[in-house]
């Protein structure tokens, strides 16, 4: 990452300030030894946005960790709206949850644990159907989980992925392990296939945004 870049996402982390919520959910992360890991606090409150912009009833997150961009996308949702969060590990469900009710969100989330590509073949079991994606999981999985995205989306429904950059290796020809092999093929499709319209936001390590034709 250039140096001006660095300057600049630290100009707009200035601009943001302080959130007691989203600091509440750094310091319980530190504190049960969690990976800090979460969505950079700009893409934070683009997500916000971007779920109220949209009007999104009914949000599916893929990855919650300890409730840092669950707080974010359910912030944005609309009045009676929900967030419905899926999570490999009870630990860290169980500490987005805390999080959640601690910022007074609790009522607006419900977390699914167990394997992310089991759940969502029960969600579509179920007929649930979604206006909004955050996706920000295990990356060799992500073309799967835009697959179901697309699946299990309403027509303009929103997808977002964090970590696209995978911190400068998807545009490093050099690199061509399996998560960077992967997160390629999600970006391509998330900006190139003609049942989207999307685009990447370079900032940050990366943020795919597109919407159901």
């Amino acid at each position: 990452m250039s140096t001006e870049q660095e300057a600049a996402e630290r100009y707009v982390d200035g601009l943001l300030g302080e959130d007691a919520d989203l600091a509440r959910v750094h310091a319980a992360i530190e504190a049960q030894g969690m990976p800090q890991i979460s969505i950079a606090s700009g893409y934070g409150r683009l997500l916000t946005m971007l779920v109220a912009m949209s009007g999104a009833e009914n949000v599916l997150e893929i990855g919650a960790l300890g409730g840092y961009s669950g707080i974010c996308l359910a912030r944005g949702l609309r009045e009676g709206g929900k967030l419905t969060s899926l999570e490999l590990v009870q630990g860290y469900a169980d500490t987005a949850r805390a999080n959640l009710e601690a910022a007074g969100l609790g009522g607006r989330a419900e977390y699914i644990v167990g394997d992310a590509k089991a759940s969502l073949a029960e969600l579509e079991k179920a007929g649930r159907k979604f206006d909004f994606f955050f996706i920000d999981a295990d990356k060799e999985s992500y073309p799967e989980y835009l697959e179901w995205a697309i699946k299990l989306g309403n027509p303009g429904a929103v997808i977002t992925g964090d970590n696209a950059l995978l911190h400068g290796r998807t545009a490093d020809p050099e690199k061509n392990g399996p998560s960077v092999l992967a997160m390629r093929g999600f970006n391509e499709t998330m900006v190139r296939d003609e049942r989207l319209t999307g685009t990447l936001l370079p900032a940050y390590d990366g943020l795919a945004i597109a919407r159901i034709k």
